[in-house]
């Protein structure tokens, strides 16, 4: 199993077979931004700073730069390793 930490928060959980990141998060009490939970409306964008994932639709709502500048889209990522995301705006719930 992988495992997700969500910085600056410092909280971490692990990820279940064929979770995304969000879903994750808000099984272990990590409110994260989102609203459409289908990768369009990039409510829940930011940042990989560790880690590698894959996408659960062919081509989320990510430009090539933001890809390449290490955005990610935690609705429909699946970890591939374990994975560190930058998200200020979350919260424990």
């Amino acid at each position: 199993m992988t495992r997700l930490t969500v910085e600056p928060l410092g909280v971490s959980t692990e990820v279940p077979p064929e979770a995304s990141l969000l879903e994750a998060a808000l099984a272990a009490g990590i409110d994260l931004p989102r609203s459409c939970r289908n990768g369009t409306c990039r409510a829940c964008r930011c940042r990989l700073v560790r880690g590698e994932v894959r996408y659960r639709v062919e081509w989320p709502g990510l430009s090539p730069d933001e890809r390449e500048a290490g955005e990610v889209l935690p609705c429909v990522a699946l970890p591939l390793s374990d994975v560190v995301i930058d998200a200020p705006a979350a919260r424990r719930v």
